[in-house]
């Protein structure tokens, strides 16, 4: 990266610093700090689950994979498309109905405030280990792209993004991953016909391939493999607490699928885009080897972008990785704030209660740096925390969901289902493979994962329907679902004031992002007409939009 890369990507940093704190005005309440007031528009949350879910990874690890393994990258990252479908259709309006805060919320009136208080003790340390573990790599990549020491990396990007997610809450989250959606799109967009020419054409990408790089799968990631990975991610993306929030904070049930419908339909296609330009390096430069595979996006780019489109690239990823430790950062303190200590201090004034969400906010971001700078002393930690999110996220994640559906399911047995499944999935990671020598593949790992929870819940379902009629629990809940739709009154011109405010910032951050790449394309020695038309491509809509949100904001007043 030269001077002006450098430029740059600060002015991005600073377009999405400056927006997250125009949010200062929202998060006047739990509801819309944690949920954005429960009326954020559908496109904006799926795209905001959308990027949640991506990191840096995306184009180091899977862009590692479409290097060395081909076509079977974009097959791999396909099966989310398909979880994302299946949560649209059953899954996200599901918890939607539900009009829990958070999951553990949902948990308290579902299963008891002993089993949620287990539950949120339990998610709160590994969304702290899994925040510092994404924190870590971003640090890692600006060190290596810049000169900048790793911990003085970890600490200015954890410090900025516990800025924008303390004083604007949920908005601020959700507007700043919309706006880092369209600069790494607009970014791949220019990059695959640079690269597409860099190689010769399509034809001769084709031809110069080798043998097996476009197969479906290969003995790596069989179709067993796929089968579960489908599976895990509809039990993690539908159950992850985080991504959870992002089917609540909608309207409307209807509101909520189109959620997981768009987050499926980006993931058609997204993954085609994405590892174009590491599979197209495979042709340019096939010598890359062992962990350098992992360097094959950024060589890429390297190769074929423009000065100062570099800079916005590296910005982009860098905070669409900050996304999952943002999310992670406004869960966890939503979960501390509305589920633990509100259950302790039932009678807190609201506004006291604010202070305290903002506070945790800053103290779950300050111990997400913490556990970051340690990563490196601690010896490759951020492999066993990724593990131990795998081999956990359906134990955790899936008895909530199963509990939405089932009128038999107590929280004893949400509660033995988790414990008991978590139990067996570390006895065949860590003990047997030392004591009778005897390790699981890959893909029988991740089935175990996902089918032992399966199992056990449809034992309960089984016993509960035998032993007895009703289930307290259950009835409990019922009981308190009648009781709330009686009692809740309707807060929905506050819901359309944030809605239309939260439209009209986001208007803006896109049109500055428009006008920073005409800029770009204006100045740049090459690629001049593909980054001035994608430029204006994306300023042209959103200078659009903003009148158009003007003039409702007007009409309001």
């Amino acid at each position: 990266m030269n001077q002006f890369d450098y430029y740059v990507a600060i002015a991005f940093a600073l377009v999405i610093l400056f927006l997250g704190l125009m949010f200062s005005r929202s998060g006047k309440s739990m509801t819309s700090f944690f949920a954005a007031g429960g009326a954020v528009p559908w496109w904006i949350s799926g795209l905001s689950l959308f990027m949640s879910f991506f990191s840096v990874g995306t184009f180091v690890v899977w862009g590692s994979i479409a290097y060395s393994d081909g076509l079977v990258a974009v097959v791999i990252q396909s099966t989310m498309a398909v979880a994302g479908i299946i949560i649209g259709c059953i899954i996200a309006p599901a918890w939607n109905k539900t009009r829990a805060l958070t999951v553990a919320d949902f948990l308290t009136h579902r299963a008891g405030k002993s089993v949620q208080k287990i539950y949120s003790s339990a998610f709160l340390f590994i969304n702290l280990f899994t925040a510092g573990a994404f924190l870590y790599p971003v640090g890692k990549i600006i060190e290596v792209s810049t000169g900048i020491p790793l911990n003085v990396a970890i600490l200015v990007l954890g410090l900025f993004v516990i800025a924008y997610t303390t004083v604007g809450g949920l908005w601020a989250v959700l507007v700043t991953d919309v706006l880092q959606f369209v600069v790494l799109t607009a970014a791949v967009l220019i990059i695959i016909p640079l690269a597409f020419g860099e190689v010769g054409g399509v034809n001769t990408f084709l031809s110069k391939l080798p043998d097996g790089f476009m197969a479906l799968q290969n003995e790596n990631y069989s179709w067993i493999f796929l089968i579960a990975f489908v599976i895990y991610n509809t039990v993690f993306i539908g159950g992850n607490w985080a991504y959870v929030q992002r089917y609540t904070s909608v309207a409307k049930p209807k509101d909520a699928k189109k959620v997981g419908l768009l987050f499926g339909g980006l993931y058609l296609v997204a993954p085609i885009i994405w590892m174009l330009p590491p599979m197209i390096y495979r042709v340019i430069n096939p010598d890359l080897s062992g962990t350098e595979a992992e360097e094959a996006y950024l060589l890429m780019s390297k190769l074929v972008v423009p000065e100062g489109l570099l800079g916005l690239i590296l910005a982009a990823m860098v905070f669409a990785t900050a996304s999952s430790v943002n999310t992670a950062i406004n869960i966890a303190a939503g979960v501390f704030t509305n589920d633990l200590f509100k259950s302790i201090k039932p009678n807190y004034p609201a506004e006291r209660l604010m202070k305290v969400a903002r506070i945790s906010t800053f103290v779950f971001g300050f111990l997400a740096i913490a556990v970051a700078l340690a990563v490196q002393s601690m010896g490759g930690i951020v492999e066993v925390v990724l593990s131990i999110a795998a081999l956990t996220g359906a134990s955790l994640y899936l008895p909530p969901i199963w509990a939405i559906f089932s009128k038999r399911q107590t929280g004893k047995s949400l509660l033995l289902t988790t414990i008991f499944s978590l139990l067996i999935n570390a006895f065949f990671k860590f003990v047997t493979p030392s004591l009778f020598d005897l390790s699981l593949s890959r893909e029988w790992e991740m089935m175990l994962g996902v089918i032992t929870p399966v199992i056990w819940l449809i034992g309960f379902e089984i016993y509960y329907y035998q032993s007895r009629g009703s289930n307290p629990d259950y009835d409990n809940y019922i009981a308190y679902q009648l009781s709330r739709e009686t009692q809740e009154t309707s807060n929905s011109e506050v819901q359309a004031s944030d809605n239309a405010y939260s439209k009209k910032i986001l208007s803006i951050g896109i049109l500055a992002i428009g006008i920073l790449l005409m800029g770009l394309g204006a100045v740049t020695d090459s690629a001049n007409a593909e980054t001035l038309g994608v430029g204006l491509i994306i300023a042209l809509p959103a200078l659009w939009f903003l009148l158009k949100t003007n003039k409702v904001i007007l009409g309001a007043k």
